[in-house]
């Protein structure tokens, strides 16, 4: 059933994508939107019968590869891990499917565009079943593929053609690593199927190992280069610079990318991993120490944007710094926690952002929303259903799943699990804060749109309605399901051999006996942060205008996006520029063509021009040429004899 899952959505994109002419745009809607669905149902009927059932197996399809030692089989994998997996991308990618139906209706490539959402999801969902490191690592490079595909779909706009190549080589950078990650695990395993591989790690956890002249522990090395990668996908502190830019995309696809499919990869691929990363300390601590400079860094941005869909994107990034610094205190089940809650209430905030934008005639920037909760009341009262999920505000999601990440950590009672608690608690703060920044400047207030624009507010139709509503009950109601299960009393036989923990590692166990002030300082943080934005916003709103002057070197740092994009120009990009033109016009131009190609040519044309000069056409002077001839003739025949 769970090989069916995977490959439906494959046969929407082929159907749509080949045959879109013949389906037309309702055919290429109904198509691979029926398809998703029906994946999402069998998705959850597999969750049952493997998390709940405990009925985990591994579906052989064929040998892949054979090769000496080097053999693998495509697989299919439903263990606890994959199920859960399963269901939030199938649900979150139908959501988006059917949201898109609406959403859409006036694009001029309808299949195109269902076809790569299509694609997307079954990459997607091979990466996420798959039973070794290569078959894992075709789903992940799929991923990349098909979001570069949707971030640049409206192709003929430089900026998106500008993001998604942006986006396509950011994640090159990770994915270098990555692939040095699996040829390491094969060297040292001999094997890169995931369980001869967890199997041996054990015995490797003392071994030592050298990189590029760096002598380490053998684990440390493979994971830190399994990290790498998953930084790349999940947009971590230095490889995030494409997160934003991937607004450019339609806003389905933002949803798409940000909740359920590509930036969730490496967040997963590192719990996939948990029992490598046990055995490498040192992976550990530098994956807290950049997931929490990732939370923290993240929502300081997020403070200063103006665009609904950045704000959103940021909150994003600094979520998946979330997951990871939990990942590096052993948290792993709060990890996966999180990323299903976030899953529902990220889609609902980007699908809900994509509402106001469609009925505020295509405008993003928040500065020209305002006064129009009155106009589009579903669509506020959902925003604020995602929003109190996202600040992590008790009953929703996002209370039950980022508390427990932040009470790991502080149950590790190390350094750098002090150092994620306190980190995490101000981006807590900041949340808060930008969350409702964000509602009160779209939705209160007095318009800022023009006159015309706010004539033609009005609600989205119900094909972009119900799917919020959906995504809207997950997010008030998958914290409180999915506690016992996920991070509760029930976790261990939920999650079975899907996640390895070391018993001294049990940061999840410890959560659950921190200080009160501990697990009540986040919903005090978060309510702290919604009342300033009241008071700034709603009450005196002269004052953000106030605080931005005082401080505006810092501000126009932090909006300025901590000028990563600047730096990354001045030292990589600008320079590989000029090595690239120098070599083009002196090293290719001047040398190999204006010696090889260029030069023969030109030696050819020349020789060519100079011989074309005899041709005169008069009749003297051939006979000249013929009387020269037998000059030379004669002369050398004398010379010749005389000898």
């Amino acid at each position: 059933m769970e090989v069916v899952a995977v490959f439906l959505p494959l046969a929407g994109a082929i159907l749509a994508g080949l045959f879109g002419a013949r389906l037309g745009d309702r055919g290429a809607q109904y198509v691979t939107s029926g398809l998703l669905l029906l994946a999402t149902l069998l998705s959850i009927i597999v969750f049952f019968d493997v998390a709940v059932g405990g009925n985990a197996r591994t579906t052989e399809l064929f040998t892949w590869f054979s090769s000496g030692a080097f053999e693998f089989s495509w697989a299919v994998r439903a263990d606890t891990l994959s199920a859960v997996m399963l269901v939030v991308v199938t649900l979150v990618s139908a959501m988006v499917h059917v949201y898109s139906i609406g959403y859409m209706s006036h694009d001029a490539s309808i299949p195109r565009f269902f076809a790569y959402l299509s694609l997307f999801t079954f990459f997607m969902l091979m990466l996420v079943t798959a039973d070794n490191f290569v078959q894992l690592f075709f789903g992940w490079e799929g991923v990349g593929l098909a979001s570069y595909l949707l971030i640049g779909f409206w192709y003929e706009k430089p900026s998106a053609n500008a993001a998604a190549i942006k986006a396509f080589l950011v994640n090159r950078v990770g994915d270098v690593a990555f692939a040095l990650g699996i040829a390491g695990i094969f060297f040292v395993f001999g094997s890169v199927t995931f369980d001869a591989v967890f199997a041996a790690a054990p015995e490797m956890a003392d071994t030592t190992f050298t990189f590029i002249g760096i002598e380490a522990q053998t684990l440390n090395i493979i994971a830190i280069l399994l990290f790498i990668g998953a930084m790349g996908k999940s947009a971590q502190l230095g490889l995030h610079t494409w997160l934003p830019d991937a607004m450019e995309g339609p806003t389905p696809v933002s949803a798409l990318i940000h909740a359920a499919t590509m930036v969730t990869a490496g967040v997963f691929l590192m719990v996939r991993v948990s029992p490598i990363l046990e055995f490498a300390p040192a992976a550990l601590l530098l994956i807290t120490i950049i997931g929490a400079a990732t939370a923290f860094f993240a929502a300081t941005i997020g403070l200063t944007q103006y665009d609904i869909k950045r704000v959103i994107a940021y909150s994003t990034c600094s979520q998946l710094g979330y997951m990871m610094f939990a990942i590096g205190v052993s948290a792993y089940s709060a990890a996966m926690f999180h990323l299903m809650t976030h899953a529902f209430f990220k889609a609902l905030l980007f699908l809900g952002a994509g509402s106001v934008i469609h009925a505020l005639a295509n405008e993003q920037d928040m500065r020209k929303m305002g006064g129009v909760w009155r106009m589009i009341p579903l669509t506020y009262g959902l925003m604020w259903i995602g929003s109190l999920a996202l600040a992590g505000i008790p009953p929703f999601a996002g209370y039950f799943s980022k508390d427990v990440i932040l009470e790991a950590a502080f149950a590790a009672q190390s350094s750098h699990g002090y150092f994620a608690f306190w980190l995490g608690i101000a981006a807590a703060f900041m949340t808060a804060f930008y969350s409702w920044r964000l509602l009160f400047m779209t939705f209160h207030g007095k318009p800022r749109a023009s006159k015309e624009v706010m004539s033609h507010v009005h609600e989205s139709p119900k094909i972009m309605t119900v799917p919020l509503i959906v995504l809207a009950v997950g997010s008030v109601l998958a914290g409180w399901l999915g506690y016992s299960a996920f991070v509760g009393d029930a976790r261990e036989a939920f999650w079975g051999a899907s996640i390895f923990v070391l018993p001294e590692n049990d940061t999840v166990e410890l959560a659950h006996y921190v200080p009160l002030w501990v697990q009540i300082l986040p919903i005090i943080i978060a309510v702290s942060g919604i009342v300033l934005a009241y008071v700034m916003y709603i009450t005196r709103p002269d004052l953000p205008g106030m605080v931005t002057s005082r401080i505006r070197p810092l501000y126009l740092f932090v909006y300025n996006k901590w000028y990563f994009d600047e730096l990354y120009n001045a030292v990589f990009v600008r320079p590989a520029s000029y090595l690239g033109h120098g070599l083009w016009r002196v090293g290719d131009g001047a040398v190999i063509d204006g010696i090889g190609p260029d030069g023969i040519a030109a030696t050819t044309r020349d020789l060519a021009r100079r011989v074309s000069r005899l041709q005169t056409g008069y009749l003297y002077h051939y006979a000249f040429v013929m009387l020269v001839g037998v000059v030379v003739f004669v002369t050398w025949y004398l010379f010749t004899q005389i000898g």
